[in-house]
């Protein structure tokens, strides 16, 4: 379990706060251990009629840009008018809802019942109702027309590779000459007339709630931007369909991407750039991680994610023939 809460707020605090808002009177508020980008609260209120309602509030630390957080919350507003279970932003009583606390933007969100999935237990049902989700996500976000550029796409993944450099070797002899070599392929081969719109680009199984395998939520889209639709697909296949990180489930992956056809009808040309987007995909995490392995921050309690869990999944990927190995 990750501790993330950086900015320690007090009740006081946040009873300051909720004078911006009409939601009621504040009970109490627990910091929520899990994440990794941000500071999170579980807020309870008792509202006008003596219900206990809760939210989740966030602070936004380092790695979130302010001037993102219009686009994040539209997106969710938008999300949440046309159905998809994601949190919907609670504006404040001056009609935003982005406001300041001790010098820091922050957000006030609808909580959302359920749990993430471990790895351990995910099973073919998860990926069928996640397949259905994020078809219904991209269908429902056609009509958004803010954008959001990728920045860890093709030349962000270039410009931390080369910040890495020859220090890859530090953690796998051989890792610089497979970065440098992957990357080279994937600038060459990667697919730009494919279908795209606003795509989540964070989809792991920590981000989204199940209650008995029906997905009740889809939450963190602090990576949400403008890319090829079924990138996102790529990233569920790397996050979920290998067993304890190794062996690929072709099973899972069939039900994911049945699931989304039914709904959002996947083309040829799809198809075809699937293995090279999961490429990409497994490509963007081993450099992040790789990034955070080789540079930790000092007084940091988050532990960095073992980078070597994608490069054995770069590794499957390369060895795909086509995209039939994916189970569609």
């Amino acid at each position: 379990m990750y501790l993330a809460v950086y900015t320690t707020l007090s009740d006081n605090d946040i009873e300051k706060l909720l004078e911006n808002y009409d939601l009621g009177t504040f009970q109490q508020a627990f910091g929520i251990a899990e994440g990794v980008e941000n500071t999170n609260y579980l807020i309870l209120v008792l509202d006008a009629h003596a219900n206990e309602q809760k939210y989740i509030l966030t602070v936004y630390e380092k790695r979130v840009r302010p001037e993102d957080l219009p686009f994040f919350m539209g997106m969710l507003e938008h999300l949440t008018r046309h159905g998809v279970p994601c949190p919907k932003p609670i504006a404040a009583k001056d009609g935003s809802p982005i406001q300041t606390l001790l010098g820091k933007p922050v957000t006030i969100v609808s909580f959302l019942q359920g749990r993430g999935c471990r790895n351990s237990g995910i099973q073919s049902q998860h990926l069928q109702e996640l397949g259905k989700h994020t078809a219904l996500m991209h269908n429902a976000i056609a009509g958004f027309t803010p954008r959001r550029e990728n920045n860890l796409s093709v030349s962000g993944w270039k410009q931390l590779q080369e910040k890495i450099g020859p220090r890859a070797d530090e953690i796998e002899k051989g890792l610089t000459a497979l970065l440098a070599e992957e990357m080279q392929y994937l600038k060459q081969h990667w697919p730009t007339h494919l279908p795209a719109g606003v795509i989540h680009a964070d989809l792991f199984p920590d981000n989204v709630f199940y209650i008995d395998q029906k997905l009740t939520g889809i939450i963190d889209f602090y990576f949400s931007c403008n890319d090829i639709l079924i990138y996102d697909l790529a990233i569920i296949i790397n996050a979920w369909c290998f067993e304890q990180q190794r062996e690929f489930n072709v099973t899972k992956a069939r039900a994911l991407l049945r699931e989304y056809h039914a709904v959002r009808p996947i083309s040829n040309a799809e198809l075809e750039a699937l293995p090279i987007l999961c490429r990409g995909a497994a490509l963007r995490f081993l450099l992040t991680r790789a990034y955070d392995w080789l540079n930790p921050v000092e007084g940091a309690v988050v532990t960095p994610k073992d980078p070597m869990e994608y490069v054995r999944k770069l590794r499957f990927h390369q060895s795909v023939k086509q995209h039939g190995e994916y189970g569609l």
